[in-house]
C-alpha cells in the first residue's frame, strides 16, 4: 500500500509588530518571497503586538495542525524567550516547535553587506578610516547582545577586515552616536551605519540619522532573509526534539 505524504507543518512567521505602517507592508513582502521559494508550503504570519493577527489568534486559527513558529527577530530576546513560548504553551491542541532567531547568522551577514553596498560602500572603502555601526534595536538580555557581536565581528569579516561596532536604538550601551563618537576618535571619518533591523521603523529612522556618511536601509524583504527563515524552519522541523532551540510542546512524529 502506498503511504500517503504527510503535509509539511505550516510555518508562521513571528514579526514584532509595528505602529509605522510601513513594517506590515515590508513583512508582507517578505513573506511573499518565502512562498515564492517554497511553492505550496502553508506560510502564516503572526504578531507579538500591535499588528493582526497577534500571534495566539495566528495558532488558534490552525486548530490541532502543526506549526513551526520562526522569529522574525534577530536575537534572543524577551520575546524569543518568554511571549513565544507562552503563545504555545497557550495552544495545546497545536504540534509546534519554535525555532531560534535569525541571528547571527551567515545569510543575515550577506543582507546586511548587500544593503551596505546598495548605499554607497565599495570594495575601496576597506582602507582609508572607514569603519561601521551595526545599528540593532537593543536588549537587556545578555544573550542578545553576544548574538549582535557575533554578528559585528562576522559582517567584518564579510568587508574584509573592517571594524564593525555594535550599538543599540535602546535598553543597552552603547547608543550609536556613542558608538559614532568612539570610532571617530579612533582616527575613523568614513563611519557607515548598518541596519540590523528587519523593516522600516521609528528605531531604524533614529540610527539612520547619527550616520556621519552612508547609512544602510532596513533588511526588509532580501532573498537571503526569505532563505533564511525557510533555513531556520527546515533546520526546527528535521531537529532531535532533544535539541530543538525551544521545547515543543507537543512532540511532532518522526515523519514530519
Amino acid at each position: 500500500m502506498q503511504r500517503t505524504r504527510q503535509p509539511a507543518p505550516a510555518l508562521v512567521v513571528v514579526a514584532h509588530g509595528s505602529r509605522d505602517p510601513r513594517t506590515p507592508r515590508t513583512v508582507a513582502a517578505l513573506l511573499e518571497r518565502v512562498r515564492e521559494l517554497r511553492p505550496g508550503l502553508d506560510v502564516r504570519l503572526g504578531h507579538v503586538e500591535l499588528n493582526a493577527p497577534l500571534l495566539p489568534d495566528a495558532l488558534a486559527a490552525l486548530g490541532a495542525g502543526e506549526a513551526v513558529l520562526v522569529p522574525l527577530l534577530l536575537g534572543r530576546g524577551h520575546h524569543v524567550k518568554h511571549d513565544i513560548p507562552a503563545s504555545v504553551a497557550a495552544a495545546p491542541a497545536l504540534r509546534a516547535r519554535v525555532a531560534a532567531p535569525l541571528g547571527p547568522h551567515p545569510l543575515l551577514v550577506e543582507a546586511l553587506h548587500d544593503r551596505l553596498v546598495e548605499a554607497g560602500w565599495r570594495t575601496a572603502d576597506r582602507g582609508g578610516g572607514a569603519a561601521v555601526v551595526l545599528a540593532a534595536a537593543g536588549s537587556r538580555d545578555p544573550e542578545s547582545a553576544a548574538g549582535t557581536r557575533r554578528t559585528a565581528r562576522l559582517l567584518g569579516e564579510r568587508l574584509g577586515g573592517v571594524p564593525v561596532v555594535p550599538a543599540y536604538a535602546s535598553a543597552a550601551a552603547p547608543t550609536v552616536p556613542a558608538a559614532v563618537r568612539a570610532l571617530a576618535a579612533r582616527g575613523h571619518h568614513r563611519i557607515a551605519v548598518a541596519s540590523c533591523f528587519t523593516a522600516p521603523g521609528r528605531f531604524a529612522a533614529a540610527a539612520a540619522a547619527h550616520a556621519p556618511w552612508i547609512a544602510a536601509a532596513p533588511l526588509g524583504a532580501h532573498p537571503a532573509m526569505a532563505r533564511l527563515l525557510l533555513h531556520r524552519y527546515d533546520e526546527t522541523r528535521t531537529a532531535d526534539p532533544a535539541v530543538c532551540d525551544i521545547p515543543m510542546n507537543t512532540p511532532l512524529p518522526a515523519s514530519a
